[in-house]
């Protein structure tokens, strides 16, 4: 279990309002009605029918001296507070024996009359199994009738079926939080009916019940330690829920020293009665090797028992296993569909994997717009992750119309929530003025409370910064120091900046050798950028004996990447024939690649190929183009060669050289800032 999610007042009353007009729609029924809900595969009781209908059946507590067939409507308050006192004596047997059905029978009786406790009271028997069968879905619509007036029990009840769900029962902590919200504003007193059940009558679910209050601080301030007293009371009576939050608390060392063993012996005993969350929890324990050997075999047989019964955070592991081979053969069509069932339940986690699955087309056909319904879905319920790939999806128009404002909007709510995600991305809106007015100071903030957390992509967006002096001063021994934290985590990028400081000595010592073991272990993850670095360091012998093959090697594999320097160098190699047969038409094809791409020594050494005729036909009008634009970005070569070209076109043509100088610059190698 977890805290209770943290909104505005104002979002949850404004979403409280359109709940209750929903549920008003959904939960209101006639009544004459005869109809409820049955849970799945769950048979039908007599007893079970709708609230406002009586039942068939006597209770073995005569009804006939409480109340008649005809009852005056001015005694009807009275003679229901009788039939819900009587409904009380015989669920906890004060002062007589319990039975169970008859006390449903009087609840029932009393809730027709207007009596708001018998109807949380009828509500929390259909959510226990007490006196009749369980059944969910009857429970959580008796308990939205009694909520909406106020009853503290349904409101308890609701903050917590909302918040974890169970079987029929959608989760929905948007709507949890409004309850848990409402109930907190009355304060203990609303917890009287289970506190008193819980301490004087000792009755194990009621003791259940009133450690989830004190464990989310539902209507009473949060207690871990009231919270496992009272789930041990629950537990050591042979309630399965309370064994199965017992194991919880000795897991988590909630409320009590953590003793994993005694969590796996205590979701154990649960299990051995159906409890499909204690299941979950133990194919958790497996997966992890928490209390036992790791075993993800094991976790997805426990996982498999828990999601077939309807536990939606089971169904969602499950997903998982199929979705990674964990434990199982990988399927992801099988990931998808378990995914899918925990989704509609309303889990948050299995909604943003749904969403994932649906825009990359894991298991599903790919569908940017399902992607992002299912993001926010979950990004509604406050999931941080999937706020974060909601911001994403707007950022870049993957599913939803393009609006930087609105991704924006998302990371700050995920960042709200600590997702680290969302730091980096707000640092890079930041930075980059997207979606925000441009502010390099608090990108550099986002950037570091990102980075501190040991997010090795924000760790090489501060590298840079630092290096480069953007919302700071440079400070390249600092760029250093994040560049390196984030090469040991296997960035690839900040390898290949590390790698570039250790060659220019860049807030380092300068150390070749060094720059090509960073420059080794970011080509090794198909970098180009490094690829054709550590080919040009084996082309010039720059920390490595020169070897011609190896420069060929590392080069074609970033111009197979559309590395523009790269496919300029390998194109140089062609031209030479240094470490590879020589083809002068080939490397005309590279050094075109490059050009187009902007490259300037690509445009030269295109030029230079067109006007010599080497590889292809002697084209004057298309190398003094390309000299023109290589010299437009500063190539003093190509001005020279330009200069030379143009005075032989005069010439040949009888006319007079008036041609100005361009901008002189100089080509040479530098390695690039990845």
């Amino acid at each position: 279990m977890v805290g209770p999610l943290t909104m505005s007042a104002s979002h949850i009353l404004h979403r409280g309002r359109s709940v209750f007009s929903k549920l008003n729609k959904k939960y209101r029924q006639p009544s004459n009605s005869s109809d409820h809900i049955e849970v799945q595969q769950q048979t039908s009781s007599p007893s079970s029918s709708s609230i406002c209908s009586f039942s068939t059946t006597t209770p073995s507590h005569s009804v006939e001296s409480f109340v008649s067939t005809t009852l005056p409507s001015e005694h009807d308050t009275a003679r229901a507070q009788q039939l819900f006192e009587l409904g009380q004596q015989l669920l906890f047997g004060r002062n007589q024996s319990k039975d169970e059905s008859a006390a449903v029978e009087y609840y029932r009786m009393a809730t027709q009359l207007g009596n708001l406790d018998a109807q949380g009271a009828l509500a929390f028997c259909y959510e226990f199994g007490l006196g009749i069968q369980p059944n969910f879905a009857e429970a959580e619509r008796l308990y939205l009738l009694a909520a909406e007036k106020g009853n503290g029990l349904a409101l308890s009840r609701l903050a917590f079926l909302r918040k974890y769900g169970r079987p029929s029962v959608k989760i929905d902590r948007i709507e949890s939080e409004f309850w848990q919200q409402k109930i907190n504003q009355q304060g203990p007193s609303a917890l009287t009916w289970l506190l008193e059940a819980a301490s004087v009558d000792n009755h194990d679910c009621c003791q259940y019940a009133l450690g989830v209050c004190y464990h989310d601080g539902v209507g009473v301030e949060k207690n871990a330690i009231e919270a496992f007293h009272w789930y041990r009371k629950s537990a050591e009576q042979g309630n399965a829920r309370g064994q199965g939050i017992l194991g919880y608390c000795y897991g988590e060392g909630f409320g009590v020293e953590r003793d994993r063993q005694k969590a796996m012996y205590w979701y154990r005993i649960a299990a051995e009665q159906g409890e499909s969350v204690a299941l979950y929890n133990i194919g958790y324990c497996y997966e992890d090797g928490l209390g036992v050997e790791r075993n993800p075999y094991e976790a997805v047989k426990w996982y498999r028992l828990s999601a077939e019964l309807g536990n939606a955070f089971a169904q969602n592991s499950l997903g998982y296993c199929y979705e990674d081979g964990v434990g199982i053969e990988q399927n992801l069509a099988l990931a998808a569909e378990w995914y899918t069932k925990s989704a509609e339940q309303g889990y948050p986690w299995a909604e943003c994997n749904l969403g994932y699955c649906n825009q990359n087309g894991i298991g599903v056909p790919k569908d940017d717009a399902k992607g992002a319904f299912w993001y926010r879905k979950a990004a509604l319920q406050g999931h941080a992750r999937a706020q974060h790939n909601l911001g994403f999806c707007y950022q870049n128009g993957i599913g939803v119309p393009k609006d930087q404002a609105e991704a924006v909007k998302w990371y700050m709510k995920s960042a709200e929530r600590g997702n680290i995600f969302a730091f980096h991305s707000l640092g890079y809106c930041y930075q980059n003025g997207i979606g925000v007015q441009q502010n390099l100071d608090e990108a550099v903030y986002w950037y570091y409370l990102s980075a501190e957390e040991n997010h090795a992509p924000a760790q090489l967006s501060l590298g840079y910064c630092f290096r480069n002096g953007v919302g700071v001063p440079k400070e390249p021994k600092e760029a250093v120091k994040w560049f390196y934290r984030s090469a040991i985590q296997g960035n690839a990028l900040a390898q290949n900046s590390l790698g570039f400081c250790y060659e220019e000595g860049l807030g380092v010592e300068k150390n070749r050798e060094k720059a090509v073991f960073w420059y080794e272990k970011s080509a090794a993850q198909n970098n180009p950028w490094a690829q054709c670095n550590l080919g040009f360091c084996y082309a010039n012998e720059i920390g490595v004996a020169q070897n011609y093959e190896l420069a060929v090697k590392y080069y074609s594999m970033a111009a197979a990447q559309n590395h523009a320097r790269a496919q300029d160098k390998l194109g140089v190699c062609l031209q030479l024939g240094q470490g590879v047969a020589q083809d002068v038409k080939l490397a005309v094809r590279y050094f075109r690649m490059a050009a187009e791409q902007g490259h300037l020594a690509g445009q030269y050494h295109l030029a230079n190929a067109l006007e010599k005729g080497l590889g292809c036909e002697v084209q004057l009008e298309e190398a003094s183009l390309w000299f023109e634009r290589a010299a437009a970005n500063g190539c003093r070569t190509s001005h020279e060669r330009l200069q030379r070209l143009l005075a032989r076109a005069c010439l040949e043509n009888g006319l007079e050289s008036n041609y100005n100088g361009l901008f002189l610059g100089a080509i040479g190698h530098c390695a690039p800032a990845a």
